[in-house]
């Protein structure tokens, strides 16, 4: 009968740099790939069959595509990143002053309103209510 020995495995001190560089190397491969498709396929000056020409080629030819895309595309994907970056940041500044209002725009009445509300549901007390209703006489 044969016994399994099982030995630990046993790296050096350049093996443990290697193994964690080539991981890094693979990250950042995969991150470029998916960056060069997402640019592919939000691209509006490119026709349909120019975006199909280009994931073909990074799919048969990857290093090679990768590389030309960025050398020929460069500017559009950042471009198309910084238009990305503007349009979210258009998105979220109008769904806060959706949410919050205008900074007191409303009437006196609307506040008064919303404050007998609150008190309604629970969420204020009478004297919050009282508080924050000689604050939105006093403001107008």
């Amino acid at each position: 009968m044969s016994t399994l020995t099982i030995t630990p495995l046993e790296f050096g001190t350049g093996q443990v740099f290697w193994s964690m560089l080539w991981f890094f190397c693979f990250f950042i491969w995969i991150w470029l790939l998916i960056r060069v498709f997402s640019d592919i396929f939000r691209s509006h000056d490119m026709s349909g069959w120019a975006k199909a020409l280009w994931i073909i080629f990074v799919i048969v030819l990857p290093y090679l595509g990768v590389l030309v895309y960025l050398i020929a595309r460069g500017k559009e994907m950042t471009q198309h990143s910084l238009d990305d970056a503007r349009a979210m940041d258009t998105a979220q500044r109008q769904y806060i002053q959706s949410v919050a209002g205008s900074g007191g725009g409303g009437s006196t009445a609307d506040e008064i309103a919303r404050l007998a509300d609150l008190r309604d549901k629970g969420v204020i007390d009478e004297t919050e209510f009282q508080a924050g209703k000689a604050k939105a006489l006093a403001g107008s």
